[in-house]
């Protein structure tokens, strides 16, 4: 029964009057503890004087990071849809984006507008947004990644795979004979040099090549499900080269074997990795199987996996292989189509995609300068670089694609599929160079190098055709 008018309108009076006392008694109570305090002297503490003056300090770079976030998502997403637009994966644009707003382009011709947008003193700020966000996209493609896959292949599968690998690695090392003397350092040895050259040729970008056969409705087909196989078994060989190469970055004490300090570090991972695929992941697929029954996944549950994230990428950076390598690990420990995992990348992907990888393609660009990369000479050597890195990931994998009964179109369309490095490829070298293994002028080079192999992909495959078999799946090869 509704009450009269008058009355609501009396308690609505009653409520107002209360809110406007309790307002008054508030303020009042407040003027008075000022007027008490006002007197008060606290004690000097220098302690105290440094934490102001740190915490004032991040209060004035705050509104400094949260600008240079708002101008590298504006300038990344209009850079990506103009690249999507060209039938060139977005994520060319946004890396293209993080190197304009760097001191390659802005800083060169607009630096006062580069100082006030990207200064320098945000740097550290902006470093630590991205690796975090290489942490979680690197937990993201474990997710991605179909690891029953790797159970089904035929030795022809792994043979393509392991030749676009082992080729371009073998090219990059010895590519390193001819580069070390004149871009190395005499603090960095040959074989830690010779290693990560190796590794940032053979790499592929997975995630980049995915969308490129999803956005050409390829994904199913031979040509496809070749390609993502390979490219699947190429990431988890990749990243544990990548690991075994840091390790040995890392335990270097410029005397003694190298092989000494490695060990314990290779040791460490290699048991830390068989107790995450023994001990660690039946616990996650027994939790996956039990959530897939529930009716919804509490946040219960998302929380512990994110704490294991975190925990596992902290495990990885004190072992000294860094914390993406923990990330990837526990992603793919996770079962790939269940709910758990679809959960997990519905709340992370959009976050990551949009705001951290473009603040990491950013971080990047401020730290590569093309125009360290001056002369002809130089751009011989990046030229030089980037056919060595094209020979090595197109022509192992199409040498080794035809050996195994593919015709020569579909052998080179899997050859220009997996030479894709994109992002991958920019979180090795920015390892390289956060190690002190590669020096600023080299990481240019090989920061050209895999934005050219990238880009190159669908202009490729457009000039050699449609595949040659559109059937889904292949029994004899997969």
């Amino acid at each position: 029964m509704q009450a009269p008018p008058s009355q609501a309108i009396t308690s609505r009076i009653r409520v107002l009057a209360g809110y406007v006392l309790l307002l008054g008694i508030g303020i009042a109570v407040f003027l008075f503890i000022r007027h008490a305090g006002a007197g008060l002297v606290a004690p000097t503490d220098g302690a105290r004087h440094a934490f102001g003056g740190a915490t004032k300090a991040k209060s004035d770079a705050l509104p400094h990071v949260l600008l240079a976030l708002v101008v590298i998502l504006v300038v990344s997403r209009a850079l990506g849809w103009a690249f999507h637009k060209i039938k060139q994966p977005a994520v060319i644009g946004e890396v293209i984006a993080g190197i304009c707003l760097g001191p390659s382009l802005l800083g060169h011709f607009a630096p006062q507008i580069s100082s006030f947008v990207l200064p320098d003193s945000i740097a550290p700020s902006l470093g630590v947004i991205a690796q975090v966000g290489v942490v979680l996209f690197m937990f993201l493609v474990g997710l991605e990644l179909d690891t029953s896959v790797l159970g089904r292949q035929s030795h022809t599968t792994l043979f393509i795979s392991h030749a676009s690998i082992i080729v371009p690695f073998v090219l990059g090392g010895g590519a390193a004979l001819w580069v070390y003397p004149m871009l190395g350092t005499s603090d960095v040895p040959f074989v830690v040099f010779a290693l990560f050259m190796g590794v940032s040729m053979s790499v592929t970008a997975f995630p980049v090549l995915a969308r490129i056969l999803t956005d050409r409705g390829l994904q199913r087909t031979r040509l496809g499900v070749i390609a993502l196989s390979c490219a699947a078994i190429d990431d988890v060989t990749a990243w544990c080269l990548l690991a075994f190469v840091v390790s040995v970055a890392t335990s270097h004490s410029g005397h003694g074997s190298i092989l000494e300090g490695t060990l314990p570090t290779v040791g460490l991972t290699i048991a830390y990795g068989l107790f995450v695929v023994f001990v660690v992941r039946p616990l996650i697929v027994r939790a996956a199987r039990r959530l897939d029954l529930a009716p919804s996944i509490g946040k219960g549950a998302v929380t512990s996996m994110f704490a294991a994230l975190l925990v596992s990428a902290l495990v990885t950076e004190w072992i000294g292989v860094h914390a993406l390598f923990g990330a990837f690990l526990l992603g793919a420990v996770v079962p790939h189509e269940s709910r758990l995992a679809r959960e997990l990348t519905a709340k992370l992907e959009d976050v990551v995609t949009i705001l951290f990888l473009p603040a990491f393609f950013a971080y990047t660009g401020m730290r590569t300068e093309i125009g360290l990369v001056s002369g002809a000479s130089a751009w011989i050597v990046c030229g030089v670089l980037v056919v060595i890195a094209c020979l090595g990931k197109v022509g192992g994998s199409a040498i080794a694609a035809r050996a195994v009964g593919l015709d020569w179109r579909s052998a080179l369309q899997i050859g220009l599929l997996m030479n894709t490095r994109g992002l991958m490829a920019l979180i090795v070298l920015n390892v390289g160079l956060d190690l002190g293994v590669l020096s600023p002028k080299l990481f240019a080079m090989l920061v050209v190098m895999a934005l050219v192999t990238t880009f190159a992909t669908a202009p490729g495959l457009e000039l050699l055709g449609a595949p040659a078999d559109d059937e889904e799946g292949v029994p004899g090869l997969l």
